[in-house]
């Protein structure tokens, strides 16, 4: 409550007794906390740009709509004489079918080591928005999923992660359920998780090239 003026007071006392100056300046924002998200920010950002930003000058380029039109791609390349385009692809045709299995099987379950939500809010929502315009991603085809199982590096016989693969689809398009937040884009709908999934397996595919066999 402001103090009434004294009468015949100075008008500057009267001022000051209105408004009076404070006796301590007032505390300034956390720099510490600022520059630690700050700095988490600009590292996310080198992170995200290697991750998503890889472009093998030999890939195929493939684009599919659905799900339903990369696997028919996976199919024509696992009945063929399937082989990598390095240096497109370190992975073998094994590794690759049962990372996209996981990226998909996780869609359902949850993603064992998710980037934070700070991270998948903005440049992760962000990476999403532009491979969706574009109808295709580019992301490191090397780069495990966070938290998932090794992949079998001497694994030659792609008919058990082939099988997986398959099963992992089916499941997608069977659940009705709430599907958990993509470890680096966070929530999607179904149709924006299938576009992800089908623009994910474009990417792993181009790739892989195959000569039909006989």
């Amino acid at each position: 409550m402001a103090v009434p003026p004294t009468p015949g007071a100075p008008k500057a006392a009267t001022l000051a007794a209105t408004h009076p100056s404070p006796s301590a300046p007032r505390a300034a924002p956390d720099r510490r906390a600022f520059l630690a998200i700050g700095t988490g920010v600009v590292l996310a950002a080198a992170g995200a740009a290697g991750y998503f930003l890889h472009q093998p000058s030999n890939d195929r380029q493939l684009v599919f709509a659905t799900l339903h039109d990369a696997m028919r791609e996976a199919e024509r390349l696992n009945a063929a004489s399937v082989h990598a385009l390095e240096p497109a692809t370190a992975w073998t045709w094994a590794q690759t079918l049962a990372h996209c299995a996981q990226s998909i099987e996780y869609s359902l379950r949850g993603f064992p080591s998710p980037q934070s939500a700070l991270f998948q809010s903005t440049l992760g929502a962000a990476a999403f928005k532009v491979f969706a315009l574009r109808g295709r991603m580019s992301h490191n085809l090397a780069e495990p999923i966070p938290g998932a199982p090794s992949l079998d590096a001497q694994a030659t016989d792609a008919s058990v992660a082939m099988a997986r693969l398959r099963q992992a689809v089916q499941d997608f398009a069977f659940h009705t359920g709430a599907l958990h937040p993509h470890f680096a884009y966070g929530a999607l709908s179904q149709a924006q998780y299938e576009q992800a999934h089908a623009m994910h397996l474009a990417n792993h595919l181009s790739a892989f090239d195959g000569r039909a066999l006989g």
